[in-house]
């Protein structure tokens, strides 16, 4: 039986320690050990995007990523995009375009978008579908979530 080990975690900048099998998830952990529940869990297998989260602000799905193997790394969630209560510019977008609607995919999405602002500030519109990809959404279509991080590519 595998024996629980301490690692301290880095979540939107702030270090908890935390008591975790080494075959736990960082989804698990974020959702069940912190109370982290806006990284939705949905297919587990790596295919929805429910569950993406930003490592060193490369996004990486939660549900394939061992806790273990965040140790040391910068994790930002979704509760991490806001600061100081103010909601970051692709969060206003992510609302002013109506490309919220359930709102389950939605953190992944930001998270996503976040990633790829990050490291390419003038993406293209196929430069957006692609960092898109790995996301499902069942309500929108897409388009207004592109629309929104559009927005926020010919406001910079």
């Amino acid at each position: 039986m595998d024996k629980r080990c301490s690692i301290t975690l880095n979540i939107n900048g702030r270090e908890q320690n935390v008591l975790v099998y080494p075959r736990d998830t960082l989804l698990s952990v974020l959702r069940d050990n912190l109370g982290l529940t806006g990284t939705k869990e949905a297919c587990g297998t790596g295919e929805c995007g429910a569950c993406t989260v930003l490592i060193d602000g490369v996004a990486v799905l939660a549900c394939l990523t061992l806790a273990v193997e965040a140790e040391g790394k910068y994790i930002t969630t979704i509760e991490g995009l806001a600061k100081n209560g103010i909601l970051s510019s692709l969060q206003d977008s992510f609302i002013d375009h109506g490309a919220v609607q359930c709102g389950f995919c939605t953190p992944g999405m930001l998270l996503s978008a976040t990633a790829l602002l990050s490291s390419n500030p003038n993406p293209s519109r196929a430069d957006i579908q692609k960092s898109l990809e790995g996301n499902i959404c069942r309500c929108t279509g897409y388009n207004k979530i592109i629309e929104a991080i559009e927005s926020v590519r010919d406001k910079k």
